[in-house]
């Protein structure tokens, strides 16, 4: 359960996000990313690397504002962090030991979320599912067909 219910996490994040309409959730997952990038600031155990980390995250969500890849790519850094964490032995809930391995395996949903573009579930499924396709159909009657010159 440990491995599943991160992954049920994050897809619960791109549902609930996705009520956030356009061009605000974009921004509001940018300052999502910026938080979660200074989430280890207080007490997570790789001294100035933290601050190192929070500024590079920083500058990848201010890029975010305006790209949904730099989001994705803000949610992989931090996944990176929260492995780094969780070998080292300093969660991100420093009650539950396993909290990093959670955001680890929890973050590169939201990533993939946000790089298909931070799409609605409507959205991604029309995404996914190419429009049929009308070359070759016959006109239906009383139409005529073009005429190519």
């Amino acid at each position: 359960m440990q491995y599943v219910a991160p992954i049920g996490i994050g897809i619960l994040y791109a549902l609930l996000m996705s009520l956030i309409r356009e061009p605000h959730r974009r921004r509001f997952n940018a300052v999502m990313i910026a938080g979660a990038g200074a989430a280890y600031l207080s007490g997570g155990g790789m001294g100035g690397w933290e601050f190192v980390f929070a500024a590079v995250v920083t500058y990848v969500a201010y890029r975010g504002l305006d790209s949904w890849t730099f989001i994705g790519i803000g949610w992989l850094l931090h996944t990176a962090w929260d492995i780094v964490h969780h070998i080292k032995g300093n969660p991100i809930i420093p009650f539950v030991h396993t909290s990093s391995l959670g955001c680890a395996i929890c973050d590169p949903v939201i990533a993939l979320w946000c790089f298909a573009g931070g799409k609605t579930p409507r959205e991604l499924v029309e995404w996914v599912r190419p429009a049929p396709s009308t070359a070759g159909q016959v006109p239906p009657p009383g139409t005529s067909a073009p005429r190519h010159r």
